[in-house]
């Protein structure tokens, strides 16, 4: 059976780890804007990483289960509800047919996702799920979910094992609107002056209503560069930060081109793309330099949680023993910001 769409909110798209492999072909990886969220939400109701889920941004949607499965919603906290009541995030919960899940409204962050046990009967293009909105390939039809859109679950479950302790009990939260990032420079960041360089790490940038999952504008203290902000365009990588002659910098995101023409003064690092995901129009950014042995170190603790959190449910539950024990969060740069 399936998922019946009875409003299908301000944007909610079907994403998975994206497009990869087409770049070289002018195609867009997309994929979901906050990949750890996603990750967490498929490992809590058994899929793997990659499963595709719903991208739920700011007004979420009205869904009708017709059939039992097991769901589980992460990221941004937009109030989620099962029949008018509370729904709890981070954690795998047993739906039944006929039942509502639907949102009220954004308490923090903005992009929330939805993983269904066993997966989406949606067909890969190019070897993803994932919805790339201007081309319109992927995901249903490649464009938003709409009212009384009907999506199949691929292998439903009622019930999975371990469900008293598929739940994430420390995941990030959203709830700051000064955000910290933390960056590498480069590869174009000798075509900044000094002075450029140091605007850009010691300002505070706001997020403009210009930001969608192509890139995020941003608005504050102009970052002077040697020359202009034109170059032979290259390749962008998830995180890049442009900055075009007028001296404002715009982070590419998800559906981001495939190659530009400005310069690129920094990247942001892969373990704060959960926080760049999440921020919003009015909230205030900054950046931190950090070196990239740091960023890589980051980057493997975050895979290392995931992988601990995926053993941590694979192991029978005895619940005379007492609460599930959670995986470690990552150690190693505990004390930086999140």
């Amino acid at each position: 059976m399936s998922i019946r769409i009875i409003n299908g909110g301000m944007l909610t798209t079907v994403q998975d780890n994206g497009r990869i492999g087409y770049q070289q072909f002018g195609v867009p990886v997309s994929g979901a804007m906050d990949p750890q969220a996603a990750a967490i939400a498929n490992i809590l109701v058994g899929n793997e990483d990659n499963e595709a889920v719903l991208e739920v941004t700011m007004l979420g949607p009205r869904i009708e289960f017709q059939e039992a499965n097991c769901i589980a919603v992460t990221g941004g906290d937009l109030t989620p509800q099962l029949d008018g009541k509370s729904f709890p995030m981070n954690r795998a919960v047993a739906v039944q047919k006929g039942q509502v899940l639907s949102f009220a409204a954004p308490r923090s962050g903005c992009r929330a996702y939805i993983a269904f046990a066993g997966g989406l009967e949606i067909p890969q293009v190019m070897g993803s799920r994932s919805t790339y909105l201007k081309a319109k390939i992927g995901g249903l039809e490649g464009r938003k979910l709409d009212k009384e859109d009907i999506i199949a679950f691929r292998a439903p479950t009622a019930q999975l094992p371990n469900m008293e302790k598929r739940a994430v009990a420390d995941a990030e939260t959203f709830t700051k609107t000064d955000v910290t990032l933390r960056v590498v420079l480069g590869p174009q960041d000798d075509a900044f002056t000094e002075a450029g360089i140091k605007t850009f790490l010691g300002e505070t940038y706001a997020v403009t209503v210009q930001s969608d999952r192509m890139g995020c504008r941003l608005d504050g203290p102009v970052i002077e560069h040697v020359k202009d902000g034109n170059i032979i365009s290259d390749g962008i990588s998830f995180g890049a930060i442009q900055v075009p002659s007028e001296g404002k910098p715009i982070i590419m995101v998800a559906d981001r081109q495939t190659v530009g023409g400005y310069t690129k003064i920094a990247t942001v690092i892969s373990a704060d793309f959960s926080k760049a995901a999440q921020i919003k129009a009015g909230d205030k950014i900054r950046f931190v330099q950090v070196g990239i042995t740091e960023a890589q170190d980051l980057y493997l603790d975050r895979k290392a949680y995931l992988r601990a959190l995926r053993e941590a449910l694979s192991h029978t539950y005895d619940p005379s023993a007492g609460p599930a024990k959670q995986p470690p969060r990552p150690q190693k740069y505990a004390c930086l910001p999140r």
